[in-house]
C-alpha cells in the first residue's frame, strides 16, 4: 500500500484528486485481501505439514475453506469495480493483474522464480498506483515496478530460509531450496542492489528533489542493515525482525520522503 501511494505521488502535477486516492486505497485493499485468502487456502494442506505454519487459521481449523473462499470472492470484485473508476490502461491491464495473484500459489509447485512473481504481484500494485495517475505505460513506471518487484523477492528469500529443509522434504521449489543459505543470500543481496539502482534511475528522469533522494539512500542503508541479520553461519533467529519490522520501514519511510518531496515541490 505505501508503494501504491508513493506511485500516486511520483507523476502527479500537486496531491491526486482524492477520488483517485480514494479508488486506488479500494483496490489494492480488494487485491491484497483476495490474494492473501486465496493464498491460505490454495496452501492449506501444506501448511498443515509445516509446523511454523501449522496454527494458521484454516489448517488449526478456525476459518473455514469456504468462508476464505467467499471473503476472496468479494475482494476480488472489489478489486475489479475500483479499477474500473481507474483510467483505460488500469482496467486494460486488470485481467494481468488477477492472474499473477492467482498463479503465485501456485509457482512454488513448480518453479524456484516464485519469489519473483511474488515481487512481479506486488511491483505491478505500485505501479498500478502510478498508472491511475498518469495513465499511460512510461520507462519511469516500469523502473518502480521493477524496483518493487526485486525488493520483494529479495526479502521474500530471506523469509524462505526458514523452511528449506521443508521444501526439500516436499519437493516444493524455492531458491534457497536448490542454492543453500550462502548462495540465497548473495541473490537477495542483488536483487535489493537493482531496487536501489532502479529508485536510483527514476530520480534521474523524473523531477524530483532532495527529499527523494533521502528516501532513496535510507532505503539502501535499511536493506543493507536488512541483509546484515541474517548471515549464512548464523542462525535464523533475527528472520522475522528482518522480514517484517525492517520491510514495514522501507514501505513507510519510503512514502513519506515522496510525500515530503512533493510538498516541498508544490512551496
Amino acid at each position: 500500500m505505501p508503494f501504491a501511494l508513493s506511485g500516486m505521488l511520483l507523476p502527479a502535477d500537486g496531491i491526486p484528486d482524492y477520488l483517485t486516492i480514494i479508488w486506488v486505497v479500494l483496490a489494492m485493499v480488494g487485491g491484497r485481501t483476495a490474494a492473501m485468502c486465496l493464498n491460505r487456502v490454495i496452501d492449506a494442506d501444506i501448511d498443515k505439514l509445516n509446523p511454523r505454519t501449522a496454527q494458521r487459521a484454516i489448517p488449526a481449523g478456525r476459518i473455514k475453506k469456504f468462508s476464505a473462499m467467499v471473503l476472496a470472492l468479494l475482494s476480488f470484485g472489489l478489486m475489479i469495480f475500483a479499477t474500473c473508476q481507474l483510467p483505460l490502461i488500469c482496467k486494460q491491464l486488470l485481467p494481468l493483474a488477477i492472474f499473477i495473484l492467482i498463479i503465485y500459489s501456485y509457482t512454488k509447485r513448480f518453479t524456484q522464480l516464485s519469489h519473483l512473481v511474488l515481487g512481479a504481484a506486488l511491483g505491478a500494485a505500485a505501479s498500478g498506483g502510478w498508472l491511475a495517475v498518469s495513465g499511460q505505460i512510461t520507462l519511469p513506471v516500469v523502473f518502480w515496478g521493477l524496483a518493487i518487484m526485486f525488493w520483494v523477492a529479495g526479502f521474500d528469500i530471506i523469509y524462505a530460509l526458514q523452511d528449506i529443509d521443508f521444501d526439500k522434504d516436499h519437493r516444493l521449489f524455492s531458491i534457497p531450496a536448490l542454492l543453500g543459505i550462502k548462495k540465497s543470500l548473495l541473490i537477495s543481496r542483488t536483487f535489493h542492489l537493482f531496487t536501489f539502482l532502479f529508485l536510483a534511475a527514476i530520480g534521474f528522469i523524473i523531477k524530483v528533489n532532495i527529499f527523494y533522494w533521502t528516501g532513496v539512500f535510507f532505503v539502501a542503508f535499511m536493506l543493507i542493515y536488512e541483509q546484515s541479520l541474517i548471515k549464512h553461519h548464523n542462525d535464523l533467529s533475527k528472520v522475522n525482525q528482518a522480514f517484517f519490522m525492517v520491510n514495514g520501514i522501507v514501505s513507510t519511510s519510503m512514502f513519506l520522503f515522496i510525500f515530503l518531496d512533493k510538498i516541498y515541490t508544490l512551496i
